[in-house]
């Protein structure tokens, strides 16, 4: 297997406009279950509430600091607990897909997104981004990206959907 971890955030807060929850996971990478709320925070007026264990990122537009030794500025980025998880290149915009690696790791990470509209810098609710991450394979994620495009990893991508385990999602209240 080429993939060995799998996670999915789904946009389901409500104060926060790129907020992602995850939903379904493997729960198996270090470095995504370290970031997990360690502690339960309740819904205010202007943050939204986190249960306990939860895991949350943010998928928005590369922030002008973020440097690195890239050939090319990244598309858009996901950050975790404030810092920078991952930038996502994006080779064909017609394509649901993106590649990228987990910063300070040897680690490549696919994303597949569905029903991802932005508007005016705020995700819509109900769009999922699926992250499948290949330890040890960042220096090859073009290569990832296009087989996965293929088709080429289409029942190894499933294999891990299915055996995902379900999250306990924070339940969030609107004003209304």
């Amino acid at each position: 297997m080429i993939f060995t971890d799998y996670y999915k955030f789904e946009k389901l807060a409500i104060i926060a406009k790129t907020r992602m929850d995850c939903v379904a996971s493997s729960k198996s990478y270090p470095e995504f279950e370290e970031k997990r709320a360690t502690k339960a925070i309740r819904q205010s007026s202007k943050r939204d509430a986190t249960n306990k264990d939860s895991l949350s990122c943010y998928y928005g537009k590369v922030n002008d600091n973020f440097g690195g030794n890239i050939h090319r500025k990244a598309d858009m980025a996901i950050t975790m607990k404030g810092k920078n998880l991952s930038s996502l290149f994006v080779p064909d915009i017609e394509c649901n897909i993106a590649f990228g690696d987990v910063r300070g790791t040897s680690d490549a990470i696919i994303f597949v997104f569905d029903k991802i509209v932005v508007i005016d810098g705020e995700i819509e609710a109900g769009g999922v981004i699926e992250m499948f991450i290949a330890r040890g394979k960042s220096k090859e994620c073009r290569a990832l990206y296009n087989l996965v495009c293929d088709g080429g990893l289409d029942d190894e991508m499933n294999n891990l959907r299915e055996a995902a385990k379900q999250e306990a999602v924070t339940d969030l209240v609107t004003d209304e």
